[in-house]
């Protein structure tokens, strides 16, 4: 696979633009590159892959699988991949892991290690090793698994020990993060070789359509989840991972965000490709959020487009389903008469940063009046966007959202920016600076 790290320089500047148009193809979903690609690994069958995305999180998966001795090929230099199925056991039983800031990755993969068994060590960036993984070990610790702290309990590192799982029933709390949910459900068939594997969810689960993702895929990897509501799931004893053969991955519904929230702000339309009213992204909703602003949006099977009908309004929502496209919209609550108000939005606090301090920080220094909470952030417009230096704290999502404050809307003119660390959106779009300044009719460098 390709290298990702593209050659930015410390940090970008980008000027204030009047008006943007044109089409973004989107690169593959991150949600559902790890995901299939774990899958595919686990599977009876070899899995082509097509439209995987070239990314820092999907190359950690990748080099985690053949770590683990898992037979995968990249066509030329395509997104096109072919991955030679274990059939539910990984040939290598000790490796070491690096999993670098990937949620995606390092979750799912614990659980299945954790289920199968052998000797393995799990650790990432230091910035992973701040990222709670605590309520999945728990879950996996309290049915037979073994699993250890290395370091900070709680956190990663980890070792992961063959244990004597017996997984009837498991139970996890959801108000974290969905990832430990899904990371249960995709091992739970491993675990239910000879009985059911009923798996409870504690308190509210919070992120519902990652866990949506999950199941989709899951079906199209021939395993069955039966559902009641969003506290039990149920996978029946027997079923096997067996490849479709052949799978295609949804365009990113959350990098989407960036590009409609620009049409909604400055004219458009804009239309991205690769996701659209079929998605089984949930975070294709971000498009109503952007409706009930102001913005015109329009959508097709594979495609969504938006446009600017005059100034946007603030909007006060409940942004627990859509965590990472919900920072999109306090950029645009900048171009917004009123105040925005983003509730139910705790777990930004356990991102590649703290994202509801970040946000908060970066945001003043445009002038907005921002407050924060445990849970939420409600944003106010300067009457003048100022220039400022964006701090980015190694977050994909920071340099990609303030990008967004160059541009002219209707209600405010959009400023001069310096972005520090650019090359940090390397862990989901490398090319995103590229497809930004083409919808803005510029050239990069």
């Amino acid at each position: 696979m390709k290298e990702h790290s593209k050659h930015y320089p410390p940090y970008l500047d980008l000027h204030p633009v009047m008006k943007v148009q044109g089409t973004v193809r989107l690169p593959g979903s991150k949600s559902i590159s790890n995901r299939i690609l774990l899958l595919a690994a686990l599977s009876k069958g070899t899995t082509q892959i097509h439209d995987l995305l070239a990314s820092d999180d999907t190359m950690v998966m990748l080099n985690a699988l053949q770590k683990l001795g898992v037979h995968w090929t990249q066509e030329g230099n395509t997104h096109n991949y072919t991955v030679i199925g274990a059939n539910g056991v990984f040939p290598n039983h000790h490796a070491d892991l690096f999993m670098g800031n990937a949620g995606t990755a390092i979750r799912p993969l614990v659980a299945a290690l954790a289920v199968l068994g052998g000797d393995y060590t799990v650790h990432g960036v230091a910035r992973m090793h701040e990222r709670p993984i605590g309520d999945l070990v728990d879950a996996l610790n309290a049915v037979g698994a073994q699993i250890d702290y290395t370091s900070n309990p709680g956190y990663p590192p980890l070792h992961i020990k063959r244990g004597h799982i017996h997984a009837q029933k498991m139970q996890v709390k959801g108000n974290v993060s969905s990832q430990f949910l899904t990371a249960l459900l995709m091992a739970s068939p491993l675990a239910a070789q000879h009985s059911d594997v009923v798996i409870e969810v504690v308190g509210d689960l919070i992120s519902k359509p990652y866990i949506e993702i999950t199941l989709n895929l899951m079906a199209r990897f021939g395993v069955e989840v039966v559902r009641d509501g969003w506290q039990c799931f149920t996978i029946k004893a027997g079923q096997h991972y067996v490849s479709p053969g052949v799978v295609y991955v949804e365009g990113d519904a959350s990098s989407a965000s960036y590009f409609l929230a620009a049409g909604a702000i400055a004219g458009g339309p804009i239309r991205v490709e690769g996701v659209g009213k079929n998605s089984i992204q949930g975070d294709v909703r971000f498009a109503e959020a952007l409706e009930k602003m102001g913005a015109k949006i329009t959508m097709g099977d594979n495609w969504i487009e938006a446009e600017t009908q005059g100034p946007l309004q603030a909007i006060d929502m409940d942004f627990n389903h859509i965590p990472d496209a919900a920072m999109t919209i306090a950029i645009a609550a900048l171009y917004a008469n009123g105040t925005t108000t983003l509730r139910n939005i705790e777990s930004w606090r356990v991102k590649e940063t703290d994202r509801i301090v970040a946000m908060a920080t970066e945001l003043r220094k445009l002038g907005a009046i921002v407050e924060d909470g445990q849970d939420f952030m409600t944003v106010t417009p300067p009457a003048e966007l100022a220039p400022a230096t964006i701090d980015t704290y190694d977050d994909h999502r920071m340099a990609m959202c303030f990008s967004l404050a160059t541009l002219d809307g209707v209600a405010r003119r959009g400023a001069a920016m310096r972005i520090n660390d650019p090359k940090c959106v390397a862990k989901t779009f490398p090319d995103f600076f590229e497809a930004f300044m083409k919808i803005k009719h510029e050239d990069l460098f």
